[in-house]
C-alpha cells in the first residue's frame, strides 16, 4: 500500500535511531582496529578514527535533518492537496447545486435578502474552507442573484407594459363593439346593413382576442368577467365566434352542463385559439368538428381537423410548448413571428386546470381534446343567457323574436 503524501517507490520516513547506527558502527570498527594494530600505529588509527566518526556523526545529523523537513514538506503537500480537492468539491457543488438552486427559488418568488441570508448563514457553518475562498464564493452567489433580480424585474416589466398595452386596446375593442351593437338595433331591419355591421363585429372581436392573448401571457386574465353561469352550448358558440372560418365549425352533441362564471372567459379564449388552429391548419374545404362529451373527471371538448396529420415529434413538440407555458413562458421565448395559440392555452390551462392533449384525428387531421374539471362545471340553470354571437342567427333584426335578436348581439 501506497503512503499518502508519498509517490509510489519512494521510501518513508526513517526513525531517527537509524541514523545513529552508521556512527555507533564506526566508532565500533575503529575501537576493533585500534586494538588490533601494533602499538606504534595506535595514536594515527585512533585519529584517523575520530576525524571518521565526526564525518559519519555530521553526515548522519544532516541526513536526518533532512529526512524530517522532507516528511514536513510531504505532511504540507498532503494537506495542500485536500485543501484543493475540498474546494474542488466546493466549486462543483457551487455549479451544480447552489446556483440552480438559487436561480429556482428567486424565480419562485422568494426574496433576494432571505436567499442571501441563507447562504450566508450555510457558508458560515462549513468547515475546511478558508475565508477568501468563501468570500470568493458568496461573491459569485451575491452576483447571480442580482443578476437574476435584474432580469427578473425587467421581465415582469416588459410583462406589465404587455398588459397595459392590451388592457387599452381590450377598452376601444369593448367600446367599439358596444357601438356596433346599438348600430345593430338601429339597422336591424334592413338585411344588408345588418349582414356588414356582423361583419364588423366579427372582425372587432377577433381583434379583442388577439388583446386577450397579449394580456394572459403578460400573467393577466383575458378581458370579460362573467359573474354568473352560462351553458356550455354557449361557451363553445362563443368560442366559434373569436375565429375568422368560424363557418367551417360544425357543433355536435354538447352536454347539458353550464360553466361558472370566472371560468367562462378563459374557457372561450383556449378554446378559441385551439379552433382558429385547426381551422387554419387544414384545408379550407373541410369541416372541424367541435363535440362536449361527459367523462370521469369533467367534461371533454373535443376539436377535430382533416388537415395533415401530426408527427410523433410535432405532437410531442406541441405539447411540450404547452407545458412551457404552464411552467411559464418568456415573452422574448416567442420568437419573432410568434405563435400565440398553444402558449395561451397553456398559461390558461395551468391557471384553471384545464387539461390539453393532442392526438391524431379520425379525420385525418388532428384531435385536440381540453377537459374541463369538475369544479368548473355547474348542474344549475345559467342565470346569463347567451355568451355567443356570430352565426348564432344569419337573418336581419326583423326576422328575430326579440331575445333571440339579444342573442346575436351579445358577441364574445
Amino acid at each position: 500500500m501506497v503512503r499518502e503524501g508519498s509517490s509510489p517507490g519512494s521510501p518513508g520516513p526513517a526513525s531517527p535511531v537509524v541514523w545513529a547506527v552508521p556512527p555507533v558502527l564506526t566508532a565500533a570498527a575503529a575501537a576493533v582496529a585500534v586494538a588490533l594494530v601494533p602499538a606504534s600505529a595506535r595514536t594515527a588509527l585512533l585519529w584517523v578514527s575520530v576525524v571518521a566518526f565526526a564525518a559519519v556523526a555530521a553526515a548522519c545529523t544532516a541526513a536526518a535533518r533532512r529526512s524530517r523537513a522532507l516528511d514536513a514538506l510531504r505532511a504540507t503537500a498532503a494537506a495542500q492537496r485536500a485543501a484543493l480537492a475540498h474546494q474542488e468539491a466546493e466549486t462543483v457543488q457551487l455549479a451544480e447545486v447552489l446556483l440552480p438552486d438559487i436561480v429556482a427559488r428567486l424565480r419562485k418568488g422568494e426574496f433576494p435578502e432571505d436567499v442571501l441570508a441563507a447562504l450566508d448563514e450555510s457558508y458560515a457553518h462549513r468547515p475546511g474552507l478558508t475565508p477568501e475562498f468563501a468570500s470568493a464564493h458568496q461573491a459569485v452567489l451575491r452576483s447571480v442573484v442580482d443578476a437574476v433580480v435584474a432580469e427578473e424585474d425587467l421581465r415582469e416589466s416588459a410583462q406589465r407594459a404587455f398588459v397595459n398595452i392590451a388592457r387599452r386596446v381590450q377598452a376601444i375593442v369593448h367600446q367599439q363593439a358596444q357601438e356596433l351593437r346599438d348600430m345593430e338595433e338601429r339597422h336591424g331591419r334592413t338585411p344588408e346593413v345588418f349582414g356588414d355591421l356582423l361583419r364588423l363585429d366579427h372582425g372587432t372581436a377577433l381583434i379583442g382576442r388577439l388583446a386577450d392573448s397579449i394580456a394572459v401571457l403578460g400573467g393577466a386574465r383575458p378581458g370579460r368577467q362573467w359573474s354568473k353561469a352560462v351553458p356550455l352550448y354557449s361557451v363553445l358558440r362563443g368560442a366559434m365566434s373569436r375565429i375568422i372560418d368560424y363557418q367551417r365549425v360544425e357543433l355536435h352533441s354538447v352536454s347539458q352542463v353550464a360553466v361558472v362564471g370566472p371560468a367562462v372567459e378563459p374557457l372561450i379564449h383556449a378554446l378559441a385559439e385551439l379552433l382558429d388552429n385547426a381551422t387554419r391548419y387544414s384545408p379550407p374545404q373541410t369541416k372541424v368538428h367541435l363535440t362536449a362529451v361527459d367523462v370521469n373527471s369533467g367534461i371533454a371538448v373535443e376539436i377535430e381537423d382533416g388537415g395533415v396529420s401530426m408527427s410523433e415529434e410535432a405532437r410531442k413538440r406541441a405539447e411540450r410548448m404547452l407545458r412551457q407555458a404552464q411552467q411559464g413562458i418568456d415573452l422574448t421565448d416567442l420568437g419573432e413571428t410568434p405563435r400565440l395559440g398553444l402558449a395561451v392555452v397553456g398559461r390558461l390551462s395551468q391557471a384553471y386546470e384545464f387539461q390539453v392533449s393532442l392526438r391524431s384525428s379520425a379525420y385525418g387531421g388532428v384531435r385536440a381534446v381540453l377537459v374541463i374539471p369538475q369544479g368548473l362545471i355547474t348542474s344549475a340553470p345559467a342565470a346569463t343567457a347567451v355568451a355567443h354571437g356570430i352565426g348564432t342567427a344569419s337573418g336581419p333584426r326583423a326576422a328575430l323574436e326579440p331575445a333571440a335578436g339579444r342573442a346575436a348581439a351579445e358577441a364574445a
